[in-house]
């Protein structure tokens, strides 16, 4: 079963056709909505800070906004202690000082009186690396693989002193799953630093070869993959005042296991450390004292039958010590609930059908959490308020489509950036109490020249015959209903990720609508196992990737084959990363569907993909054997018909060169005809000027088997 609704662009005569390059790139570059640029509130203010170009010159507009009106005021940059060749992205240390980033320079700015005072802070090592800067104007910085903090009275002082290469100090972990992207915590006041410490000399090397230099040379990196070894991860607590260091007491028994949304209490006293065990199933909320190490209690614990995945720190209320709101997939989506530090369940705060994406901020004046959700739709992100004393909701923004919300410290006001059908981008700052609102920002539309194709939404059922699913049809210009017309699907359709939006450009991506330009149909839908409709939803693909992902995608297929435009014999597919997995996947467990498919970076056995990630989804292959040999793709090679292209990075640290390589081996021995492309010294992703040659690529090889 499916229904659609059209999306109407119109077509006029002369329109512009879109490069490979403006398809590729041009949303970020040529072709980019307008809007303002490195907006930021002041903390402290009612003021929103913005770049601009008056006279052909990049200068700061500072707007204030006030139950009288709104001031705009121009901003004298200052002198520069040295050359910056751009106007700086400046980050708030607090209401007065602001930093930047030039070089290996830490420039701060005192301003005052509209206008700046810069001198140079620190001047980093060389090597300096995750270079983070506090309030109090400390520096914590990385060398290779240790922590250094700077200040003024000491300069730089070794935090760590590992000479073993393989404990690594003060960087990210765990792979950067679960929501983790640094490993340098300053305390609130800055009077503690905490990082991560991170053992991986257990793990076995892995090489990524470099091929820059001849002869190519080796990078041996650590990669746990599916069953085998971890790493093992402590936090660390360093005091200045003292040059000590202390551990907090997270398990000397089992080390086997993650440490999770890493949070300082508001007075420095306490740690609060989430532990999932190693099977992704069990987590603790533990408290530590951040002097001693010693754990103090476990507040609470989370269970679930096949995963919890915690990608949230907690967010204390401002001006509280003992209430804290937690993020939760408990009742089947995610919500956010308030608990106190006794680990008493104060109460949820938000319920529903629908899940939550962001927090942007909390006001100070009447005790509301602004946030971002689904609520009105998955394919739609809206601002809402939320009452911290009974959890009352209330919409701010206006008009259909994606906003993301970025809220002035103390939560009064929110700059909303949103996009829709037909809408490329409209700026509004809005009072979070529905007092205020004005337009900043309304983009004109950046491909009202070109030809663009009509753009149909649709709803099909699931292979469960009961979950909707929502995808686009993207038909060629000057479509003719009495024609046949040859068909690219694009999936990704895995965990965390998700395509389908009400935004522009309607289509999702000018690649698809350049294709339609060229007289292809484009199809694209988040099947079940993909981000946004809640646990079931995204769980359906539990210890079986490959299996309920792949119904939902031919169910789609079915639908395509409805279609009396469609030609059915001419249906190509391609995606990248799990993208590529699937298209692989559809090409050798559903041969014949497909006359050619192009998939990148594709994972081809689980058992080579990396520990965090995989056993979430697949447990280890040691205790679902079954589910890993169903999903692995080596063994399937002589299913293949019809013409697959397979294109991978050669220093791919995620999916590593291997998956492919052992893939094209296979192959070989079976005799089968694959066709290959790498590009050298690219990792998981091709960026920039090159991906305009991979999408050429890409496209030449649906022209050269479809068309």
């Amino acid at each position: 079963m499916a229904c659609t609704t059209i999306v109407s662009i119109q077509l006029f005569a002369q329109k512009k056709q879109f490069t490979i390059a403006e398809a590729t790139n041009g949303m970020s570059t040529t072709l980019a909505p307008k809007s303002i640029k490195n907006a930021c509130w002041q903390p402290g203010t009612d003021k929103l800070w913005q770049s601009e170009k008056k006279n052909n010159e990049d200068v700061w507009t500072v707007t204030s906004f006030s139950a009288d009106g709104t001031t705009v005021s121009n901003i004298d940059q200052g002198t520069y202690p040295e050359k910056v060749t751009a106007i700086p992205a400046i980050k708030w240390l607090d209401k007065d000082d602001a930093w930047f980033l030039n070089g290996k320079d830490v420039l701060l700015g005192a301003y005052a009186a509209h206008k700046f005072n810069w001198s140079v802070l620190a001047t980093m090592p060389e090597n300096a690396d995750h270079v983070t800067i506090d309030k109090s104007k400390k520096i914590a910085y990385t060398v290779d693989n240790n922590l250094w903090l700077w200040d003024k009275e000491q300069g730089s002082v070794a935090v760590t002193k590992e000479a073993n290469k393989d404990v690594v100090c003060g960087q990210s972990v765990h792979r950067d799953e679960f929501g983790i992207d640094k490993g340098i915590f300053f305390s609130p006041k800055g009077n503690y630093l905490a990082y991560y410490r991170m053992d991986q000399s257990m793990v076995k090397d892995y090489p990524i070869i470099k091929w820059d230099a001849t002869p190519a040379t080796v990078d041996l990196i650590k990669y746990p993959m599916a069953g085998g070894t971890s790493h093992e991860v402590t936090l660390n607590v360093y005091n200045p005042a003292t040059g000590k260091t202390v551990t907090m007491q997270t398990g000397e028994k089992n080390k086997d296991h993650y440490l999770t949304c890493v949070t300082w209490s508001p007075d420095e006293k306490y740690i609060y450390i989430a532990i999932l065990n190693r099977g992704q199933n069990h987590l603790w909320l533990n408290k530590y004292d951040a002097k001693t190490g010693e754990k103090i209690k476990t507040l609470f614990e989370e269970t679930d039958a096949k995963y919890v995945h915690p990608t949230h720190a907690l967010t204390f209320i401002p001006g509280e010590n003992d209430e804290f709101i937690w993020w939760s997939e408990r009742d089947g989506y995610e919500h956010l609930y308030l608990y106190n530090t006794n680990g008493k369940l104060v109460r949820q705060l938000t319920k529903g059908k629908w899940v939550v994406n962001d927090i942007a901020g909390i006001t100070t004046w009447g005790k509301k959490v602004i946030i971002t959700a689904a609520k009105e739709s998955p394919l739609e992100k809206h601002i809402y308020s939320v009452a911290l004393e009974n959890g009352r909701m209330e919409r701010i923004d206006k008009g259909a489509g994606m906003h993301s919300a970025v809220c002035s410290e103390d939560g009064k006001y929110v700059l909303d950036v949103y996009s829709g059908a037909g809408i490329p981008k409209n700026t509004y700052v809005r009072a979070t109490d529905g007092s205020y609102s004005e337009e900043l920002v309304k983009s004109p539309d950046p491909l009202a020249d070109y030809d663009r194709p009509q753009i149909k939404n649709v709803t099909i059922t699931a292979a469960d015959g009961l979950t909707p699913l929502y995808g686009k049809l993207i038909l060629p210009t000057n479509f003719d209903s009495t024609k046949k017309y040859p068909v690219i699907v694009y999936l990704y359709n895995g965990p965390n990720v998700q395509l389908i939006h009400n935004s522009f450009p309607e289509s999702g991506n000018l690649w698809y609508e350049y294709m339609a330009q060229h007289g292809y149909i484009v199809f694209t839908m988040d099947g079940r196992g993909s981000w946004n409709r809640g646990i079931a939803f995204e769980q359906a693909t539990f210890h079986k990737l490959g299996d309920a992902e792949m119904d939902d995608q031919m169910k789609g297929v079915d639908y395509l084959r409805s279609l009396r435009y469609v030609d059915a014999n001419r249906m190509g597919v391609h995606g990248w990363s799990y993208g590529g997995f699937m298209t692989t996947s559809l090409m050798l467990k559903h041969p014949g569907i497909f006359k050619c498919a192009v998939a990148g970076g594709p994972v081809m056995d689980w058992k080579m993909y990396e520990v965090m990630y995989t056993e979430r989804y697949m447990g280890t292959p040691q205790n679902n054997a079954a589910g890993y040999e169903n999903a692995d793709l080596l063994d399937k090679t002589k299913n293949l018909q019809g013409k697959l292209l397979l294109i991978h990075g050669t220093q791919d640290n995620t999916v590593v060169w291997q998956h492919s390589i052992d893939f094209i081996k296979k192959c070989v021995d079976e005799n089968v005809q694959v066709d290959y492309f790498v590009y050298p010294g690219y990792e998981h992703n091709v960026r920039g000027k090159d991906r305009v040659h991979l999408m050429q690529k890409v496209s030449s090889y649906f022209d050269d088997y479809l068309k």
